[in-house]
């Protein structure tokens, strides 16, 4: 597959008879559709590891593999993908036995031009779903089964007001599911705003969403408002919600409760309306039965709860989505395209990704920086491979601590509003200390805001 932008709908034709291949071929171009063709199920089998289609038009009778034992494999690895049968030898038993196994249409040879554009039009609007347009709608590339049916639901959801817990491991891809919800609500319109609530020192966690009043405490130098009013009007995305504080945990259950906030320092309730979308790698019952989570708030948030599958357990996605990532990469470095060679795309799809899709894509800006040419070397995948494993380990104390000091810094310098004095007074660190403290860790002061 050499681009992923295309507009016209994508048909895979299997047929062992060379001569109605190509005339098939013709007839479907001829309506705009981009056709790639086959002579055998086994071949058919291999396009698609590396190829994404919406529908499929296969013959019924052919060696080796038949239409039905090639339906079947199209079946376990892309259930939502459709697929039209075609027959000499139709006959009502046949188009039956061929409905009860999920075929979506079954037409007899000689093909009816007219019979096929039809079931092809109404495959496409019912199932065909493409890499772009579900890119376009929810920036979410997939041709998983799985991942399909939670689009799904994330379009019935959307119109809702319901909160939503979304859990799934590290690198799955949370906020980009909590994004398409909030684009498929009613409001869209307003701000998508997201924080991690894990990366947030607790102690500024509380302002940080709530806001607060100048003067509340030392180095609140002015007003600031916190990420719910900011989200007004829209959807305010908690991720990692399972490592907030008890503390602010029964704060956010009142504010859930009673539609409004009080920001510190402040006398009075301002009212909020925003809709709330949590997200959480964490077991939550486990933390609920060891006094880490407040039960009452797990229920608040898991009104409806939207699990993301490992990308292991979306393996029909991994070439997708690294020729996806392949194509987008190379546009930002405005170089060439890049395309994975047969047994490259094998590695990456053999690969158990334990750092999910942001591991996958780790490992394709690697390779495609690393690729002099246009094809992308089982070599070099492998070599990523082994070398991105240790990024996917538990960071090193040193590392973390160098990770919290910088998002302390950086979060301290927000409360401040940007005042490099007052930050050193919240922090209470003299000046020239916590100005090392930026330098060392290449925080851009202007940056932040």
């Amino acid at each position: 597959m050499s681009e992923l932008v295309n507009s016209n709908p994508r048909i895979l034709l299997v047929d062992d008879d060379a001569s109605l291949l190509k005339l098939l071929s013709i007839r479907i171009e001829s309506k705009g559709y981009k056709v790639t063709t086959c002579e055998s199920g086994m071949q058919a089998l291999q396009v698609l590891k590396s190829s994404m289609f919406d529908a499929v038009v296969t013959d019924l009778r052919m060696d080796e593999m038949d239409g039905m034992a090639l339906h079947r494999q199209l079946q376990s690895r892309y259930p939502a993908l459709p697929v039209i049968m075609m027959t000499a030898h139709g006959s009502i038993p046949d188009a039956v036995e061929a409905t009860k196994q999920g075929i979506f249409a079954f037409i007899t040879k000689p093909v009816d031009k007219d019979e096929l554009f039809d079931s092809l039009a109404k495959a496409i609007e019912i199932h065909g779903v493409s890499a772009d347009e579900t890119a376009n709608e929810t920036n979410i590339v997939t041709r998983s089964g799985a991942m399909l049916h939670l689009l799904e639901q994330v379009k019935m959801l959307g119109p809702t007001q319901v909160n939503v817990l979304i859990s799934g491991a590290s690198g799955t891809g949370k906020e980009l599911l909590a994004n398409a919800i909030h684009q498929h609500s009613h409001v869209s319109d307003g701000p998508f705003v997201a924080i991690n609530c894990g990366a947030v020192p607790g102690e500024l966690l509380e302002s940080e969403l709530f806001g607060h009043k100048k003067g509340a405490f030392t180095g609140a130098v002015k007003d600031h408002q916190g990420l719910f009013q900011q989200a007004e009007g829209g959807t305010l995305f908690l991720d990692e919600i399972g490592d907030m504080p008890l503390n602010l945990q029964v704060k956010l259950l009142r504010v859930l409760q009673e539609k409004t906030i009080r920001p510190v320092g402040f006398q009075e309730e301002i009212a909020i309306n925003v809709r709330i979308v949590s997200a959480t790698h964490k077991n939550l019952p486990d933390a609920i039965a060891n006094q880490q989570f407040r039960e009452d708030l797990y229920y608040r948030l898991n009104v409806v709860n939207l699990k993301l599958p490992a990308l292991c357990d979306r393996r029909e996605d991994i070439s997708l989505l690294a020729q996806y990532f392949s194509t987008m990469i190379a546009k930002r470095m405005q170089q060439t395209e890049k395309r994975f060679a047969n047994d490259a795309m094998h590695a990456l799809v053999r690969y158990d990704w334990p750092g999910n899709i942001r591991q996958l894509q780790n490992v394709v800006e690697q390779v495609v920086a690393l690729t002099p040419g246009e094809v992308i070397s089982v070599h070099l995948v492998e070599s990523a491979l082994n070398s991105n494993e240790s990024n996917v380990e538990p960071l090193s104390l040193n590392d973390a601590k160098k990770e919290f000091e910088r998002d302390y810094v950086v979060n301290t310098l927000k409360m401040a509003g940007g005042n490099v004095a007052e930050g050193a007074k919240l922090a209470k660190r003299n000046r020239s200390d916590f100005y090392k403290l930026i330098k060392k860790h290449n925080i851009d002061v202007d940056s932040i805001f």
